[in-house]
Parts: C-alpha cells; sequence; structure tokens
C-alpha cells in the first residue's frame, strides 16, 4: 500500500488499512469480497468484509467521492434514511506507482436489498406497487428538507421490509444538491418526472428478460409514484380552511399525519378578519411518529410499519391485561419482557440473521392470524410460533448477508406455556411437542 494514501473519514476503522488498495477493484480476490446482491451502477462496486461488518467500495473520482460523503453525512443530520457514509479514499496507485481511482466507502445497509433481489423468480404488481410507494415515500422527506436527488430510481434506492410495506433508503447522491430555501414547484416536479421515466425503464428491462409477471404494466407502476407523492405531498404540506364551529378538524388533521407517520411541530393556524373560517397548514413535520413512540416505550428501534404493528399488539395487550395503576410505560416494559423478548430469544441462532426481530415478530402476527382462520380457533402464540419457524422462517434467504450454505437441520427451540417460559435446550424439539 502506498504510503501517501489519503483517508478522510469522521472515525477511522483500523481495517481499512488491511484492505488491497493498491488494486484496482476489479482485480481484488474473494478474501476481500463479500458475495450480496448488487443495484446497476454506473461505477464499480465491490462489498467488502470489515471488522464484522459489511463496507460497499464505490470507485469514482476524488472530487465526486468527497461531495458525496458530505452529501450522505448531512442527510444523515436531517434524518434521512440512506446509507452510512464510512470515507473517502484518494491518492491511490499500484505498484508501480500508477494512479488508481479514489472510492467512496459505505457501510452496507443490513436486512437491506436492491429491488431486483427482493423477488425470487418474477415480479409480482403488488410488489412494484409497494417499492414504488416506499421511493415516493422517501422522495417526499427528501424534498421536505430541500434535496433535489437528480436521478430518483429504483436502482439507488436500497429497500427494508417493513411489516407488509417497504422502507426505502438512499444509496446514491452523486447527483443530490441541497437547497436550504426549500426547492421550487419545478424542481420537485422534475425529479418526480425523473423517478417515473427511470422507474419505467427498470421495469421494462425486467419485463423483457422475463423477470416480472405477465400483468404487471410498467407504465401503470411507474405513474404511481406520481400519484403516491403528490397525495402524500398535499396531506403534509397543503391547507385547509373550515368553518371556526369545526375546529375538531384542527385534531383530525394531525391525527391523519400520525397515522401516515408524521408528527407536527410547528403549525400556522389564520383566522380571518371576520373570525370565522380558520385556515391551517403544517409548517414542519418529521417523520418517524410511531418510531419515536416505540422507542420512548420500549427501546426498540423498527421501521415505522413494524413500529406502528408492534404498537398495536402492545396496545391489545394492555386492553387485555392491563392492571389499575400501571402506566404505559410500565406496562410497555411488561410486554417487552413477557411477549416480544421470548420470542426473539426463541428464534435459533443460525436463523437469526433471516429477518429483523421487528419484522419476523409481524410475520409471526400474520402467520398466527392465518392459522387461526385456517383451524376456525384461536392458535396459541407458542404453537404459532413453533410452526412459523418450522414452515416459514427455516425457508427464508438470509437478508441480514443474503451469502452462506443454505440452512441444514435445525433445532428449534419451542416457547411452551406462558409466553415468558422459554425452552431452548440442544435436544431435539420435536420430543418437547
Amino acid at each position: 500500500m502506498s504510503g501517501s494514501l489519503n483517508i478522510t473519514a469522521a472515525t477511522v476503522d483500523p481495517a481499512l488499512l488491511d484492505l488491497p488498495w493498491n488494486l484496482p477493484l476489479d482485480e481484488w480476490s474473494n478474501d476481500h469480497i463479500a458475495i450480496l446482491p448488487k443495484g446497476i451502477s454506473r461505477h464499480l462496486v465491490r462489498f467488502a468484509n470489515l471488522s464484522g461488518y459489511v463496507i460497499a467500495i464505490k470507485e469514482t473520482t476524488a472530487e465526486l467521492a468527497k461531495r458525496e460523503y458530505e452529501m450522505l453525512r448531512t442527510l444523515q443530520r436531517l434524518d434521512i434514511p440512506c446509507v452510512d457514509p464510512v470515507a473517502v479514499i484518494n491518492n491511490r496507485t499500484d505498484d508501480e506507482g500508477d494512479p488508481l481511482k479514489a472510492v467512496l466507502v459505505t457501510r452496507h445497509l443490513k436486512f437491506s436489498l436492491p429491488y431486483r433481489a427482493l423477488f425470487s423468480q418474477t415480479l409480482r404488481p403488488d410488489t412494484a406497487t409497494r417499492l414504488v410507494d416506499a421511493l415516493a415515500v422517501l422522495l417526499v422527506r427528501l424534498h421536505i428538507v430541500g434535496f433535489f436527488w437528480g436521478d430518483v430510481s429504483l436502482s439507488n434506492t436500497l429497500f427494508r421490509r417493513d411489516a407488509g410495506a417497504f422502507a426505502a433508503y438512499l444509496v446514491d447522491a452523486e447527483t443530490g444538491q441541497l437547497y436550504g430555501g426549500g426547492l421550487s414547484n419545478g424542481q420537485r416536479e422534475n425529479d418526480l418526472e425523473i423517478a417515473r421515466v427511470n422507474i419505467a425503464g427498470e421495469l421494462m428491462d425486467l419485463e423483457a428478460g422475463g423477470r416480472v409477471d405477465e400483468e404487471l404494466d410498467p407504465i401503470k407502476v411507474s405513474n404511481g409514484i406520481v400519484a403516491a407523492y403528490r397525495s402524500l405531498w398535499k396531506e403534509l404540506t397543503g391547507s385547509e380552511s373550515f368553518a371556526t364551529s369545526e375546529r375538531w378538524r384542527i385534531s383530525k388533521r394531525v391525527d391523519r399525519l400520525n397515522e401516515l407517520g408524521f408528527d407536527i411541530e410547528e403549525l400556522a393556524i389564520k383566522t380571518d378578519e371576520k373570525g370565522t373560517t380558520v385556515r391551517i397548514q403544517p409548517k414542519v413535520v418529521d417523520a418517524g411518529h410511531h418510531q419515536r413512540r416505540l422507542l420512548r416505550l420500549t427501546g426498540l428501534d423498527a421501521q415505522e410499519n413494524q413500529a406502528r404493528r408492534l404498537l398495536n399488539d402492545l396496545d391489545s395487550y394492555s386492553a387485555t391485561l392491563g392492571k389499575a395503576g400501571l402506566d404505559e410505560e410500565a406496562m410497555a416494559h411488561e410486554w417487552l419482557m413477557r411477549v416480544f423478548e421470548p420470542i426473539v430469544r426463541a428464534i435459533p441462532s443460525d436463523l437469526k440473521g433471516k429477518l429483523e426481530p421487528a419484522e419476523v415478530f409481524h410475520q409471526l402476527l400474520e402467520h398466527r392470524w392465518f392459522m387461526s382462520q385456517d383451524e376456525g380457533r384461536d392458535v396459541p402464540l407458542a404453537e404459532a410460533l413453533t410452526s412459523y419457524i418450522k414452515d416459514v422462517l427455516r425457508h427464508r434467504r438470509d437478508e441480514a448477508t443474503v451469502i452462506g450454505p443454505p440452512t441444514e437441520t435445525l433445532s428449534i427451540p419451542v416457547i411452551t406455556g406462558a409466553i415468558g417460559t422459554i425452552t431452548d435446550d440442544e435436544d431435539d424439539w420435536r420430543a418437547k411437542v
């Protein structure tokens, strides 16, 4: 490695120095490369193992790498879902002293996948629609803080499962620009048109390769981002007028925004000169309403829809087993100890990389509901968990890393009796059922 190597990072992991920066990225050996699914990129991107986690390395120019690194750090400070920038490395040279391209290093987002890796055989219309809806939410959040993306596409986004939906994360900020005064309508519409055209092209590419369901219409799906974006943008930023006798509509507007997962930090309320009409407009909206409530009550950090689902289960638990004098925080702690954590502990260690714990919990509740419907009875959670692990979870691919050999025979721990009781012996689980 050349002594002139320049690393720009907030905190430097010493293990970075052990990677072969004296070689072009396409010549790195399998000793360093992590096998992960990649999206389409105009630059060469490779994944590497580093200190127990995975990093993504993108070859580009020194100027673009530094600019994108700073932009990603800024977006993180604004609480925008995006990949974590690790470092910019330039002044690379090979063993003969010839210059090599600079690289941008980001941390791979665990449990996230590019859109092409989210379906095993063919992309179904409902999955495509959910991806586009997630991208619309991300685009709205970016525009609210004044960020013009300039290259909106499924390929520049990573997706995490979020309780039946998806959560979208920005992965490529190379073309982005942040405007302190906010975006004009023309800039927002430009980004929206870029998104519509790019998504249509990406889906047509999959269609040409026979990788989409025959019922999927790329144009219809791509047009969906326009409708989803405008509907959400209007709800978050649009003004609303009503008679002073209908002041209850102020709380109704706040409730609708909370249901969408947004909090209002400031609400402009004005009355006309006669005092008969009230006009309200959200001035600042902050995403993550359910995430923050779940984090405050339980310490669990989950996606927005996952948080909503967990809170619903918590509220149901409180309503069913509520104890007089027990406040919300104490009830949440009891639910965490007696319901959520025992389920997470019951997942075999070699299956923990399949899905995030919050997503496992959501899917378990779904699985239990379908079992109860099929069997016409209220299936106990312990029984549903055993069935879910055996029939569903063990057959999923590992979304933490999407690497490793197929799963072999498993010893499955079983919850027996009360939810708080866990059996996790090495004996065959079938002997305990």
